[in-house]
Formats: structure tokens, C-alpha cells, sequence
């Protein structure tokens, strides 16, 4: 019915000339954009927007309190937090879920009926609530006609004690999806004279809302195993490892993601400032060994031979990522659909990558196998990609470069 985005042009060096921009304006995180835009739409967005503000109100009565109560505590951002408001909204017959969707949507029989009504071309409306952790809300007003599905959102931000409209905007969805795993997902782009005259081109704003429940074993799962790792910057979950084989996983990855949380401070060995130079540095093997060591059952000559290590000191090698390696800041995240426990005492946890941007609530599912620890911590045993002739490849990640690559960009330098 609507048009689907398969445009990935970021992957051109434009795209990496400008990627910090395309950050500070992207509409798929819990951040608003910072401009205030309305664009052509087939409804009357004014009646809309004034329609909207009456709602608004009645849903700032209803869940200030609980903001004042977080704030006093400092649990703002608190996932309980974020429940309590959700629930409450849906006790009052709205239809809400949270920006992270790791709360069960209120009211979902509301949306599921609109979806309907979209497929069906009939005329319809809704609202629906994404309360955020920033924190405040986000209030989606959607009608639909003829198939086609206009939206209006406001988004309010609690600050101070009270909670205000922070912007507001109105665009017509590019891309509108009710999907088999029981996301609604839509896309829409609203433009500012400013935005257009920087980048010739709108916001994009990219919408997951989780709409059917999920157990919530699933979700604590999720949070405990799978979001801490995620995908950025590595390819633990794009591909197929395990402890017998490594394969192409990348330690030098796993070490810039779990250095911090074996040490709790960022990672100093950073990359030049000169963006013509490439860093090397050689980290003592205690260190080194110890961050991954910490989340995987490896042997010392497996992990040296899966690196650069130098025996003579007992040193590894270790080249921070450049320039040429960065990734687009729009990434995908795994939710735990299923789980088993294993007669070992492992977890294998069946999950599905989600990725809001494009649109796609499985872009493929893949076993993981996690050994929990006595002390709370755990290791990660393996992951397996499950074949299907509807696997999406994956885009966003941008690999390390190669010994050879990295010789040819910095040479001596």
C-alpha cells in the first residue's frame, strides 16, 4: 500500500562526511527534532492540533503527579517509572506504550481496530502516547481516509514541574506497516527552511510501537543479555560463532565494548587526533586478556591467534577505529521472543532483530547461547544465525579494516 524505504545512500563517503549531522537531526531516538515543521497533509492539521492540545491536557493531569513523585526521588528515567505512567494512562483509557517498548502497550485493541481500518480504507482516528525516558511524551494523532494515514505529533516534556509542548509537527506516512510480530511501524518527513537549505532534504522520522505484549521474562531477558552488546560497532550477533569456533568474530570490537564494564571508565587507547594518522598501541596482556576473558570461556593461544600479539613482550596489538571506519548512527536491537534452559546451565534465548529505520520488526532471528555466572555476570557461548528465506542482509555495520586496508590508508603515518 505505501512505499517501502530501501535507500541505504549513506554508505557513500557523503554520507560519512556528514554522519555527525544526520545524528543531531535523526528522528529515531528517544530525542525530538529540534525543529518546529508542519508539512502538507490532507487534514485539517490546525483542528488537529488544537484537538490535540485538549488531549494533552487531560494526560499531563493525569500523569504529573507521577512526575513530580520520580523527580523528587530521581527515578525519572527508572523503567518502573516509565510503567507506572504507561499503566496509568491506559487506565484511563488511552492507548500508550513506552519509547523503548519494553512496557506492554495499553489499550492495544484500539490500535489493532485503526490498522484495520487503514487496510480497509475506511476513516478512522487515534491517539496514541509513547512516554519517553528523557523525560515527557510523545502524542500521535493519526487519521486515516482512503488507505492513506496522516499524523501529527506533539511531543511534551516534563522540566521543572510541569510539563509543556516542546514542538510539534504533521506529515502524511511514507511507509505504514502493522506487522506479523505485532509491531506498528510508519515513517514520515517533515521539512524546516533551515533543514532544507543545510541538507536539501527533511527529518525523517522512523516509529516502532510495539502493539501485541510480550512475556515479560522476554523483555527481562533482553535487558540483561542482548542490549547491553547490541550492534553497534560489532558483529557478535550477525553472525555465526561459538566457543569451538570463534570464526569471524572480532575481539578488538568486544574489547571497545566491554572494556568500560569490566573497568567502569571509557577506554583510553582512542584514536588520533589527526584523522590522517592511524593510533597502534600495545596493551599489556593482563589487560587485555582480562576484558575478554570476563565474558568469554577462551584460552589464551585461541584469543592471541584470533589477534595481534607480540610474545617478546607479552603484549596485544591494538588499533583504535578511524575515520573510515565509522557506522551510520541508526541501528537495530534484538528482542527475546523465547528462551530454553539447558540441561548445562546455559540459556539459549531465540530472539528477532528489530530495526525501526527500516521499517522491519524481523529482519532475521538468531539463537544465542548465554551462560549465566554465580556472581551475576555471564558469558556468551555462541550465536546462530536461523536460516529463512526472509532474512534481510544486514547493513549497518562497517567491519574493521583490514591489516592490508589499514597499511594503504596510513602507511608509516
Amino acid at each position: 500500500m505505501l512505499l517501502r524505504k530501501t535507500s541505504w545512500f549513506w554508505k557513500s563517503g557523503l554520507a560519512a562526511i556528514s554522519f555527525v549531522l544526520i545524528l543531531s537531526i535523526s528522528g529515531c531516538s528517544d530525542a525530538p527534532p529540534e525543529e518546529n515543521t508542519v508539512s502538507e497533509t490532507v487534514i485539517d492539521v490546525q483542528a488537529i492540533q488544537k484537538e490535540s492540545e485538549q488531549d494533552a491536557d487531560e494526560i499531563i493531569n493525569i500523569c504529573i503527579d507521577l512526575y513530580e513523585k520520580a523527580a523528587e526521588e530521581n527515578k525519572l528515567a527508572d523503567l518502573e517509572t516509565i510503567r507506572g505512567i504507561v499503566n496509568c494512562l491506559g487506565e484511563n483509557g488511552y492507548s500508550a506504550v513506552d519509547s523503548k517498548n519494553q512496557i506492554d502497550m495499553t489499550e492495544p485493541e484500539q490500535v489493532a481496530h485503526f490498522c484495520e481500518m487503514v487496510d480497509e480504507k475506511e476513516e478512522a482516528e487515534i491517539s496514541i502516547i509513547e512516554v519517553s525516558y528523557l523525560p515527557g511524551f510523545v502524542e500521535y494523532d493519526l487519521q486515516t481516509k482512503d488507505g492513506n494515514v496522516d499524523v501529527v505529533r506533539s511531543y511534551y516534556k516534563y522540566e521543572n514541574g510541569t510539563i509543556q509542548r516542546n514542538t510539534i509537527g504533521s506529515y502524511q506516512a511514507e511507509y505504514w506497516n502493522y506487522t506479523e510480530e505485532g509491531y506498528l511501524m510508519f515513517s514520515g518527513v517533515w521539512y524546516s527552511e533551515e533543514l532544507y537549505l543545510l541538507t536539501l532534504s527533511g527529518v525523517e522520522e522512523d516509529t516502532a510501537l510495539r502493539v501485541q505484549p510480550l512475556d515479560e521474562t522476554c523483555r527481562e531477558l533482553t535487558r540483561k543479555y542482548l542490549a547491553p552488546i547490541s550492534f553497534e560497532q560489532n558483529n557478535m550477533f550477525i553472525i555465526d560463532w561459538s566457543e569451538a569456533d570463534f570464526g569471524e568474530l572480532n575481539f578488538y570490537d568486544m574489547f571497545d565494548l566491554l572494556y568500560p564494564k569490566v573497568y567502569g571508565t571509557n577506554i583510553p587507547y582512542v584514536a588520533d587526533d589527526n584523522l590522517g594518522v592511524g593510533a597502534v598501541y600495545r596493551i599489556p596482556k593482563e589487560e587485555f586478556e582480562s576484558v575478554i576473558m570476563t565474558y568469554f570461556n577462551i584460552d589464551r593461544e585461541t584469543l592471541q591467534s584470533k589477534t595481534v600479539y607480540y610474545s617478546e613482550d607479552s603484549t596485544y596489538e591494538y588499533k583504535p577505529r578511524g575515520f573510515e571506519e565509522v557506522e551510520y548512527p541508526e541501528y537495530p536491537y534484538s528482542e527475546v521472543i523465547g528462551f530454553t534452559e539447558n540441561s548445562d546451565g546455559t540459556l539459549t534465548l531465540t530472539a528477532n532483530v528489530v530495526f525501526p529505520y527500516m521499517g522491519d520488526s524481523k529482519v532475521y532471528a538468531h539463537e544465542v547461547v548465554v551462560r549465566p555466572l554465580e556472581n551475576g555476570g555471564v558469558q556468551y557461548v555462541s550465536n546462530r544465525i536461523i536460516p529463512s528465506e526472509d532474512n534481510c542482509e544486514e547493513t549497518w555495520h562497517t567491519p574493521r579494516l583490514t591489516a592490508k586496508e589499514w597499511d594503504k590508508i596510513y602507511g608509516g603515518k
